[in-house]
């Protein structure tokens, strides 16, 4: 199943999408439950509850699409150096204070939920007196259902709901000064999301490929398979001493080919078209300006 949120005639709805694609067919939701997107209804199946009724179907030409979540109950959780290709790539800046680590932990950072924004919507550039080192990062990110504290690998499947995708859009110039990486990861825009979470019944996580293409060339491309910290690890150590609740989002990290990671770094300028593709959801495509 693919839950999207998304605009019609005005209001925010929420639906299921067709298995063509082509259409949507909207929840029957009030107005201020619609307001969360998706949030309510992982919430309600996490209790056992039915899906609400679903109304007439609406073509998928006719409506924006929104983030599915688009304003987080609370921060994005987010992982660093979780691709070999890419902890080397940036091992002599990002990660330089970590390189000679053994990586035993996974780096984990968060994005403001305000940051989030929906599979179409323009990134905005904040200006060079704020960041002139703004970088793409396509990723993979699941939603928990179940929530849970202390989750074991062994149990951490099961608590996710489903897959969506995510441009970990990225400000590095302010990510080196800072160190603590919260403020170059969180500025307005920063965090595209869509097009719709689909369901873990659907979609293997563990096995699917994040590719990157900046106007139109292809920058990034891996297998999931290849993470450095599975995704099970991931919910293990997230959940470690922290309770994660439905509708919690993390990103599981991002491939080699940033913009950083040349030489002179590539970094996005206005007018640049970033598409992140996830086999089994579809993509996301945002114009920098």
């Amino acid at each position: 199943m693919r839950i999207a949120t998304f605009t019609h005639d005005g209001r925010r709805q929420v639906g299921i999408v067709s298995p063509d694609g082509q259409q949507l067919r909207p929840f029957k939701l009030a107005p201020e439950q619609a307001a969360l997107g998706a949030q309510l209804l992982v919430e309600a199946q996490v209790r056992g509850e039915p899906l609400p009724e679903t109304g007439a179907p609406i073509d998928m030409s006719a409506v924006r699409l929104e983030a599915p979540l688009p304003r987080p109950r609370r921060n994005v959780w987010c992982v660093g150096r979780n691709y070999h290709a890419h902890a080397k790539e940036l091992a002599g800046s990002v990660f330089k204070n970590n390189a000679a680590n053994p990586m035993e932990w996974p780096i984990v950072f968060t994005k403001v939920p305000e940051c989030v924004v929906g599979p179409t919507d323009t990134v905005k550039l904040p200006g060079a007196d704020v960041s002139d080192q703004i970088d793409y990062e396509a990723e993979l990110a699941l939603v928990i259902g179940k929530g849970g504290k202390n989750i074991t690998k062994a149990d951490a499947l099961s608590h996710i709901y489903g897959y969506t995708i995510v441009n970990d859009v990225t400000a590095r110039d302010v990510q080196m000064r800072h160190q603590q990486w919260d403020m170059g990861k969180s500025f307005d825009t920063f965090c595209p999301m869509g097009p719709w979470i689909v369901t873990a019944d659907e979609l293997d996580g563990t096995r699917t490929q994040v590719r990157c293409h900046v106007n139109g060339e292809l920058r990034q491309e891996a297998g999931t398979e290849n993470l450095i910290f599975d995704i099970p690890t991931l919910i293990e150590t997230i959940s470690r001493g922290i309770t994660l609740y439905p509708g919690d989002v993390i990103a599981t990290g991002t491939p080699a080919g940033v913009g950083m990671g040349f030489q002179p770094p590539r970094y996005l300028r206005s007018g640049d078209v970033v598409r992140v593709e996830v086999d089994g959801i579809g993509f996301i495509e945002n114009r920098f300006e």
